[in-house]
Formats: structure tokens, sequence, C-alpha cells
């Protein structure tokens, strides 16, 4: 592993062996590497488990949150050459060479989360031989992540059909088990590619337009911003992690990029009305740095402070920077698709009304 800073690890390489660029980042879940290898918010990234023993209930294709692995490249302390579960498919480096998939073991992974929490995320190279200093640069400044919703995101739209809410979801990259969550609870959904216009969404009528996570920088979306600021006000509007950034965006807020982010299982989030504190799963590299006008937080980061959720004052628009649908992680929170979807006007209910 080649850091942008100059440092390298050495270590062995298995899965597909050829080498990979992207963005190095570190998730503190002990359990879920099935799910966290298939999350579309990691698309663009090199991902560093934290947990030295992985890979040992092996991979089922019940738990993956998309059709295929979406990470850069996977590093760990140790991987397991014998995973024993009954419901093993197939072990960690099958899966790998299947989906063409690069990763490394064997390397100090507290060495090198402790230095990505000290000096930030980085760029890096998982590499099968040598490079030379030019070859280094040349690689890690070709290599950003700016496309990588539209790599993502559904390529047409379509319905899952349910006899309650209609929910229009916008895909920017979603996990399978917020469709699962919606679906838990009756819902129609429809689901738009991330480029959908205001007009194609609000055709179809929705009674809920929904904003889902992805990856990288909410900035980059310009188009997704302006078409997001031609239906607020029209339908209620809730989102999840990117979709909670690209709202305030739209609103008039801000973002900004995290230092080394939130990834995990195990993050303390605090409901503000409630007094109360909830262990949420996150995955995010980007946070709402300055809350938009009208906006009132509703949850916020017991580690560091940052906004978790807000809510609009008077119109029905509500969003979360944590994963209240989990996998991996904690339910604790799964109330929170209720709130999306509760039409009650009592205080506590956010969005439709």
């Amino acid at each position: 592993l080649i850091l942008e800073n100059g440092i390298i690890f050495e270590g062995n390489i298995f899965g597909y062996l050829e080498e990979s660029v992207g963005e190095v980042v570190f998730n503190t879940g002990m359990t879920g590497y099935e799910e966290i290898l298939t999350d579309p918010s990691y698309y663009g990234q090199i991902v560093t488990m934290t947990y030295p023993l992985i890979g040992n209930y092996g991979i089922n294709l019940e738990d993956v949150e998309s059709s295929s692995p979406k990470v850069k490249g996977f590093i760990v302390r140790e991987k397991c050459d014998s995973p024993s579960n009954f419901r093993c498919e197939m072990d960690l480096e099958g899966y790998f060479k299947q989906n063409k998939i690069i990763a490394l073991e064997g390397i100090d992974t507290r060495a090198l989360t402790k230095m990505l929490r000290t000096n930030g995320t980085m760029k890096g190279i998982i590499a099968t031989k040598e490079l030379s200093q030019s070859e280094i640069q040349q690689k890690l400044s070709a290599f950003n992540n700016v496309n990588a919703v539209m790599k993502v995101t559904t390529k047409e739209h379509h319905t899952i059909y349910g006899t309650g809410k209609h929910v229009a979801v916008i895909d920017f990259g979603i996990k399978e088990n917020i469709l699962r969550s919606f679906t838990a609870r009756n819902c129609k959904i429809t689901i738009f590619p991330a480029d959908v216009s205001s007009q194609q969404i609000l055709k179809v009528n929705p009674d809920l337009i929904f904003l889902s996570n992805g990856p990288g920088d909410p900035e980059d979306l310009g188009e997704v911003i302006k078409m997001l600021k031609e239906i607020i006000g029209k339908k209620p509007i809730v989102g999840i992690c990117l979709g909670h950034q690209l709202l305030a965006l739209a609103l008039g807020g801000k973002t900004k990029k995290l230092k080394f982010g939130h990834r995990g299982c195990n993050h303390p989030v605090k409901d503000i009305k409630e007094n109360k504190v909830y262990i949420t799963s996150q995955n995010h590299g980007y946070y709402v740095s300055e809350l938009p006008k009208d906006m009132e937080i509703t949850h916020v980061s017991v580690n560091d402070g940052t906004i978790e959720g807000m809510k609009h004052k008077t119109m029905p628009i509500f969003s979360v920077q944590f994963h209240p649908e989990a996998c991996p992680g904690p339910k604790d929170i799964d109330e929170i698709f209720d709130k999306f979807l509760s039409d009650k006007t009592e205080e506590g209910s956010y969005a439709i009304r």
C-alpha cells in the first residue's frame, strides 16, 4: 500500500491481482464486511477494517447491499481462509476474484488507522510491484471520484409495488435495506436515476420524495442541487446521508469534508427532542457544516458535535446523516422510517403532513 504522503505498508495481496488506486479510509465495525463491501457509498474507496480478523463467516449473497462490491480495494490485518457458518456460500478470496477486487492482508492496520486519523483521509495505491516516484504521482494525480454517483445509480426508473404511501426514491447509490425498510411498511416505491428531472418526479405524484445515500462530494452534483430547488415546497422530502447533504445545499446551507470521516456501526447520536442517545451505523466523509435558514437541528453526533439530523420549521422536510436502516449495525433508530412516512401533525412527525 503506497500512500500519498510517501508511507508504504508491505503485505500480501489476495483476490484479484491487479493494482488499484482509491481514497484510503477505515471502518470500525467488528462485523458486517459483506454489507460494507457492497455499500455503493464506498465507491472509489479502499477500505481498511480495524477489526483484526475478517472473513470468518464467509460470504452469502443474502446479506449484500447492492448487486456487486463497490470498493476499489480492501485491507485487513488477517483474512480467514476457513470460514465457518451455515449460511456461507464462498470465502472472501473467491468473492474478490469473482468480482475483480484487489485486497491486502498482513499489514499493521492499527498503525494505518492511526495515521489516517492523525493526517486525514488520503489517496493510496495497492500495488503488485514496486513503482517509481513519477509513476506513483501520475497514478495518484489521475484518480478522482467526481462521477461516483453516476457510476452507481440505477440506469432507468422502475417500481416496487405496495398498497401504502407512494415514495419516489432518487437513487444516488441506495442500499438495499433502505428499500427493504420502505417495503416492510408496504410502500409503493418508484426508483429514479440520479439525473432525473423535477418534472419526471412530480409527474408520478408521490406522497413523499426520498433522497438516498451515495458516494462522493455533494458539491460535485450541481445539476441535482438545481433539480432539488425546483421540487422543494411541492412535495414532502426526506433524505439519508448524501441525500441529507444535498438537501442542505439546495436549501442554502454548506457542507465540508471531515478529516477522516465517520465509518462504522458504533456511532452515538443524540436525538435533541427526546434527549436520548442512539447507537447508529454511519458511512460518510462529508457533513453539513452550516445549517440552512429555517432549518433546525434534530440530531447531533455525540463524538464530535456535527449535525446528524435536521428538519424545516414550516415545510415537511426532514433528513438524517446516519443510516437508520443499519446493515451493518444496530437498528436502534429504525423508527426514523415511520417518521419519514408519518402523516400526523403533532410535534415529532417530520415528513408527510
